[in-house]
């Protein structure tokens, strides 16, 4: 495999944030990932409490996997207290340092001598551009990191990065139920400027929150899912793979069945009345 998987294998909660994995937990999970055809998998120093990407690391180094199959996301910048980093607020970092040790420390949790991406974790007032251009060239001239990206980054907080250093991805909170991206430049801007997208939290609050809009959304669910023979969560995904911005989903299951559920999402082709009923049940209202 040499390119990244369309669905991408998101790590959050494998392990103290969620399913509490042991590493040998992981290393089942992330050889039956590999296995179904997904071979990219997002982390962030922070998950877990930073503990998250050791325990990752250790399930890697004794998996069946090859470093080469398979593409490492990470992400920097937060500061967040906790018992492993005991600070007096949480804020974020973009100084040359703190860059600097935190693609190190991802490298050796991981069992890795490369990022295959490493995404600038929300964007901070206090970044300076200049600065985040020099310490990423040096990480990408030295091996260490081989494309850089964001998330959560607005156009114009790309734009500032992107006079100093070449931006590859961004990461952005996108679905049916939080379509403001497709509406608010971000997308249009990231096409422009041949970002390539990552989406987080794909499916939305539709399985997260009784709401007016889960409401809307539910009642067209039916006959769509007979429509295209698939699950709810397919249809959740198909509608975003159906954008032309060619987001690649993050998905957070911790459960083989339901990643390779939601890899059979990739054969999903909604017509086009479908993909805007879902949109306008999601808005509440006709477009305008």
């Amino acid at each position: 495999m040499n390119s990244f998987s369309k669905i991408i294998s998101g790590t959050m909660t494998w392990g103290e944030w969620g399913s509490k994995f042991t590493a040998k937990e992981m290393e089942y999970l992330l050889e039956k990932t590999v296995e179904i055809g997904i071979n990219t998998f997002d982390h962030a120093d922070i998950y877990g409490g930073y503990t998250t990407e050791a325990t990752f690391g250790a399930a890697f180094k004794n998996s069946s996997v090859n470093r080469e199959s398979v593409f490492f996301i990470s992400k920097c910048g937060i500061q967040m207290p906790c018992n492993e980093r005991p600070l007096p607020v949480k804020h974020y970092d973009y100084s040359e340092e703190h860059i600097r040790i935190s693609v190190e420390n991802s490298l050796r949790h991981l069992n890795t001598e490369y990022l295959d991406v490493l995404l600038l974790h929300r964007p901070s007032p206090l970044m300076h551009a200049e600065t985040i251009a020099k310490v990423t060239q040096e990480l990408k001239r030295e091996g260490k990191i081989r494309q850089l990206g964001v998330s959560n980054f607005t156009p114009s907080q790309m734009q500032l990065l992107q006079q100093e250093v070449r931006l590859e991805w961004n990461q952005l909170e996108c679905s049916l139920t939080h379509e403001i991206g497709l509406f608010d430049g971000t997308l249009d801007h990231m096409k422009i400027h041949a970002i390539e997208a990552m989406a987080w939290s794909p499916l939305g609050s539709y399985f997260k929150k009784n709401e007016a809009k889960k409401e809307r959304i539910s009642k067209c669910m039916p006959a769509l899912c007979e429509k295209y023979n698939c699950t709810e969560d397919q249809l959740l995904l198909a509608w975003l793979l159906n954008h032309p911005s060619n987001i690649h989903p993050v998905v957070g299951t911790t459960s083989v069945k339901r990643m390779a559920l939601s890899k059979k999402a990739l054969d999903i082709t909604l017509e086009i009345t479908d993909w805007f009923i879902l949109l306008e049940a999601s808005m509440g209202e006709p477009l305008p």
